[in-house]
Formats: C-alpha cells, sequence, structure tokens
C-alpha cells in the first residue's frame, strides 16, 4: 500500500555545506530504493511561507473564538489561517515525517517552531478532553536528523538539547510515538574525527529508512 512521506527541512544551507541535509540524501535514497512507489513531498521551510502566530493570527482566533464569521476577518488575517489550515491538512495527510534540522543553539531554527505551532491545531492533531489532551495522529512514524558541533544526545550536553527532545515531546503530544533519531554531532569538538561522524551517521541515515520502512534485517 502506498504511503505518504513529508520531508521537512529547516536549513538555509545548500546541502553541499550542510551535513544534516547530506545525511537527510542518504535517507531519501535508502528510503525511494525500498518503496519506490510511495509518495515522497519536499518541504523546505526556508523557501515555503510557513506563518507565524502574530498580531494578525491571534487576532483572528479572537474574532473566531468569539463567534464571529469568517468573512469578518481582515484579508491578512484571512490569507494567514488558510494557509496555516493548507500546512496542517498536508501534515495530516502523510505518514511519515522527517525532519532536517541543525542545532543553532541548543535548539532549532526558529522557521521549524514557526512549522510546529502550524501543526499543533486543536481539533486536528490533537483535541482537549476532561483528562487533558489526546492527540489524534495514530498509526505515523517521525525520524527526526539533526546536526550539531558539540554531544547532545547523551552525556552532560544532554540536558541542553532542546531540539531533538522537544520534537519528540510534540510529535508524542500529537499521538505519534513512533519517534527514531539520527545524530550527526560532534565535528567541531573532534575535527579529526569528522569524516568517521558523517559515515556513521549516514549508516544511521540507512538504517533508520529501513525502520520507518519495516525493512529492518536482524542477524
Amino acid at each position: 500500500m502506498m504511503k505518504k512521506l513529508l520531508y521537512v527541512t529547516a536549513n538555509p544551507k545548500a546541502k553541499e555545506g550542510s551535513s544534516s541535509l547530506t545525511v537527510g540524501e542518504v535517507f531519501l535514497e535508502t528510503y525511494r530504493a525500498l518503496n519506490p512507489s510511495d509518495e515522497i513531498t519536499v518541504l523546505d521551510l526556508y523557501n515555503t511561507y510557513i506563518p507565524a502566530i502574530d498580531q494578525d493570527v491571534l487576532n483572528a482566533w479572537g474574532k473566531l473564538q468569539s463567534g464571529q464569521g469568517f468573512g469578518e476577518l481582515s484579508a491578512e488575517e484571512q490569507a494567514k489561517i488558510i494557509r496555516m489550515g493548507e500546512v496542517v491538512d498536508q501534515f495530516m495527510a502523510a505518514d511519515h515525517y522527517i525532519f532536517v534540522t541543525p542545532m543553532w543553539n541548543f535548539s532549532f531554527p526558529s522557521k521549524m517552531k514557526d512549522y510546529i505551532d502550524n501543526i499543533a491545531a486543536a481539533g486536528k492533531t490533537f483535541k482537549y478532553t476532561v483528562n487533558g489532551p489526546v492527540g489524534l495522529l495514530q498509526n505515523k512514524k517521525v525520524v527526526h536528523i539533526q546536526s550539531s558541533g558539540g554531544i547532545y544526545s547523551q552525556g552532560p550536553g544532554a540536558d541542553l538539547d532542546f531540539s531533538n527532545r522537544y520534537l519528540q515531546r510534540i510529535a508524542t503530544f500529537l499521538g505519534i510515538t513512533d519517534y527514531q533519531s539520527v545524530f550527526i554531532e560532534g565535528a567541531a569538538m573532534m575535527p579529526d574525527q569528522a569524516e568517521a561522524i558523517l559515515a556513521k551517521a549516514k549508516e544511521d541515515a540507512r538504517m533508520a529508512a529501513r525502520n520507518i520502512s519495516g525493512d529492518l534485517i536482524v542477524i
């Protein structure tokens, strides 16, 4: 059965200058080989309009919640609300999600946060209940490919990781519990090991592609 994969990048660099995008391409190559009939959509957040939660959006939400009709919103408010709906609908339609980000100052680029603010939509990707919020996205999978100059997946730096841990928590909040991480980390600390670090990350990406495809071979 054909699946839909949404490949989301948040990096302004060209692939040739980015370890995360380079490893992401390795993931895609492996995934395509294993799933030739699947539909893959690439979403570059630096070349796609993703509304931020600003005054227009907050005003629009307030008007709609107070019972005003959509036609009573300003043109700017309408455009942003429509676009946010398109973003979350695209997200909901996918089966697998690949996020490719660098770590900047212990988190991911702000473009990624804007995207999360679009896809975390009450009534669509989660709902409120008397027992608290409940995620509505079931049987979906996430892979996060993250690059960083230091080591933050383990050890003393783990407490400073506000990107991968945050993204995993958001996925769980939306109902997605199948979550894998691929780290390209430590090259700035150990430049003499940069090639080995990248090679390991590429192999981890291939494994993640096999895992998400259900094609893991256990020896």
